[in-house]
């Protein structure tokens, strides 16, 4: 059956969330928002592209930091409402610095930081 990104569920923003992991390790390295044309800019380019909601246009990963994220495979839940983007990164994922996103862990009700930026 061949792919078609308008049979996902978007949002009413025409958005749909779209969670970023690493291929080799399965860490689970962000989570950004994707619009159909971002949807279909990734598949084509299989460089991960976002839609970035603070200045409403195309964010291509590591376009500026040269930390990039090469799709190795889109997958999609069950209810086409939510985007599975299996990458190879490089550098850091998140714009801190840090290798992910999920950076810090609530333990007993404290804030815990689990990794610092990358150098």
């Amino acid at each position: 059956m061949t792919f078609d990104p308008s049979s996902l569920t978007y949002d009413d923003a025409g958005l749909i969330p779209a969670i970023a992991q690493d291929a080799t390790t399965g860490e689970v390295l962000m989570m950004a928002w994707m619009n159909i044309d971002a949807v279909r800019k990734t598949l084509e380019t299989r460089r991960v592209t976002y839609w970035s909601r603070s200045r409403q246009s195309f964010w291509i990963k590591g376009e500026t930091s040269g930390h990039t994220q090469e799709l190795i495979d889109l997958r999609v839940d069950c209810d086409r409402d939510c985007l599975l983007a299996v990458v190879n990164q490089v550098g850091a994922a998140c714009h801190t610095g840090r290798r992910s996103c999920f950076y810090t862990s609530v333990i007993d009700g404290v804030e815990v930081e689990l990794m610092q930026a990358e150098d």
